[in-house]
């Protein structure tokens, strides 16, 4: 299996000179055949690559390159339960927790055994708050709950919910909790009833610094407005793989619902991570979610290289970044219940794949992930569409449409989908000015995928996400790095903690730079004025 650099295979070697000799986007578009080779229906979505800045036969080039870079097996590898993430010596196994079992048998019982326990547990957790048989400490229904996590324990979630609003129970108020800045979680508290209200911790390690501090905060409220330790238990649950820390913070091991370190945070919401997920739209519809995710399984599993989305995606991602320059990939969701896509997909596609060095630890010596940004709806076109349409700089984007919404302003949506298509079109065609009104032109060639949900329910929203994952994989594929590491993000955690010293004692530290002990003394006399 090759483990090389791509830049050493003959495909990038073909696809630097292809690059080279693009014919113009409007060009493109006309081809024969074009929508049937980049138009894919997987469930209720359709994925329209036709606006790619790609000719057809570039895209032999592009599944030879996958085909030399051996994607098709890392898949199966990845699929099967091996150890891929080797920098951590772990399998990556998110796909196990929507019910897709492992195609190694010998690995897979156990797995499908203890997933399918946890979800049952939290189901019944869930059945027992939204029935009223868990109980607050003087006897009131839960009906607030507070979720206190971050990153992969707080985006996925917190999106969902939010996307799938109209399925969600009005009986049940939810906050979110993550930055370790105070003012959200005095919003959150504000809003609370000592009572009523259920805090659910989400942390694998149980000691990540944001969730720690917020939950113990939020643990000491309780305690001072007349809650008990006694009555933790019934106010407090915990997603965790640290049962020691948890048991020290007051949770009994009935209130603790376990994750394994086969899952990445960034691809835990089918965990019980996805606990309030469950609480706010219920087990079924949760389910649904979940057989989505499954269906982007089977199909990225099963499909052939020619019709697989996510290693279609992947590869025109490939195309864009490393042979036509594009520095950003900008995420463009025509509807408000997304508004948070871009901020899930920045940690899923950005912590995974922004790495410089391959699987070896040898510097790589080609771009990998690009910067992912976005916003929502026809907002943007009085913003930084400008930017897109008559800036300096290459990028790619990534439409989301929705075909069919639950409200009755038709002409609302027709003119939101009329703005969205109309964006991809002129990101394409461009527009050339009339002599000696050049300030007018629009220059095009820019790629765009349009992503169309038939409506946002669960089971589409389900695959539009696993689509997204199983992308990251086949990305990281072809780069030959590794997308289930995050060392990166360590680095500034350990420099905070001489600086949180130096900001809370009188003693210097010697071992900071004059700049940041300039800054700190600027802090603590502005501190200090209270």
């Amino acid at each position: 299996m090759s483990q090389s650099s791509p830049t050493a295979t003959e495909a990038w070697a073909q696809l630097a000179q292809a690059a080279q000799q693009n014919p113009p986007l409007t060009e493109l578009l006309t081809e024969p055949g074009r929508d049937a080779r980049l138009c894919h229906t997987l469930g209720q979505c359709r994925f329209d690559f036709s606006k790619q800045h790609v000719a057809l036969a570039q895209l032999e080039h592009l599944y030879q390159l996958a085909d030399e870079q051996a994607v098709a097996a890392k898949r199966d590898q990845l699929l099967a339960g091996e150890k891929i993430n080797r920098s951590e010596d772990r399998a990556v196994l998110h796909t196990a927790l929507r019910g897709t079992p492992l195609s190694d048998p010998t690995r897979n019982q156990d797995i499908s055994a203890a997933v399918d326990g946890v979800l049952q547990r939290m189901y019944a957790l869930v059945k027992a708050v939204q029935n009223g048989d868990w109980r607050g400490h003087t006897g009131k229904r839960i009906n607030n709950v507070v979720h206190i996590g971050i990153g992969g324990s707080h985006l996925g979630p917190q999106l969902v919910t939010d996307a799938l609003a109209q399925h969600a129970r009005n009986d049940l108020s939810l906050h979110y909790v993550a930055n370790i800045d105070a003012f959200e979680l005095e919003q959150a508290l504000a809003r609370s009833n000592p009572e009523t209200t259920l805090f659910v911790i989400a942390s694998k390690s149980f000691t990540t610094l944001e969730t720690q501090i917020n939950a113990s905060s939020a643990r000491s409220w309780f305690l001072e407005r007349g809650g008990t330790l006694a009555g933790i238990a019934q106010h407090f649950v915990a997603v965790t793989n640290n049962i020691e820390a948890a048991a020290r913070f007051g949770l009994p091991e009935d209130n603790l619902l376990p994750m394994w370190d086969w899952v990445g945070g960034r691809f835990s919401l089918w965990s019980a991570v996805g606990l309030p997920i469950a609480l706010k739209i219920g087990c079924d519809n949760h389910a649904a979610l979940l057989a989505g995710a499954k269906l982007a399984d089977e199909h990225f599993a099963s499909a052939d290289l020619r019709n697989n989305v996510p290693m279609l995606m992947a590869l025109l991602a490939t195309w864009n970044y490393n042979f036509l320059g594009a520095t950003s990939l900008a995420l463009l969701c025509y509807d408000e219940r997304l508004k948070l896509l871009p901020n899930f997909l920045q940690q899923l596609e950005m912590e995974s794949n922004g790495k410089s060095v391959d699987l070896h630890g040898q510097p790589v010596d080609y771009h990998t992930m690009a910067v992912l940004w976005g916003g929502t709806g026809t907002n943007g076109q009085h913003a930084y569409h400008q930017l897109l349409h008559q800036g300096t700089r290459a990028y790619a984007a990534d439409f989301v449409m929705v075909g069919h919404d639950d409200h009755r302003r038709r002409e609302h949506h027709n003119w939101l989908s009329a703005n969205a298509m109309a964006q991809s079109q002129a990101m394409a065609q461009g527009f050339q000015a009339p002599e000696g009104e050049t300030h007018r032109s629009v220059a095009g060639n820019h790629s765009s995928t349009i992503i169309t949900l038939d409506e946002l329910g669960p089971h589409a929203l389900g695959v539009l996400l696993a689509v997204y994952e199983h992308k990251v994989f086949c990305q990281a594929a072809i780069w030959n790095i590794n997308a289930f590491d995050q060392w990166g993000v360590e680095l500034g955690k350990n420099l905070a903690v001489p600086i949180y010293g130096a900001l809370t004692g009188d003693a210097e530290q010697t071992s900071l730079d004059p700049s940041t002990t300039a800054l700190i003394k600027h802090l603590k006399k502005n501190v200090n004025r209270r």
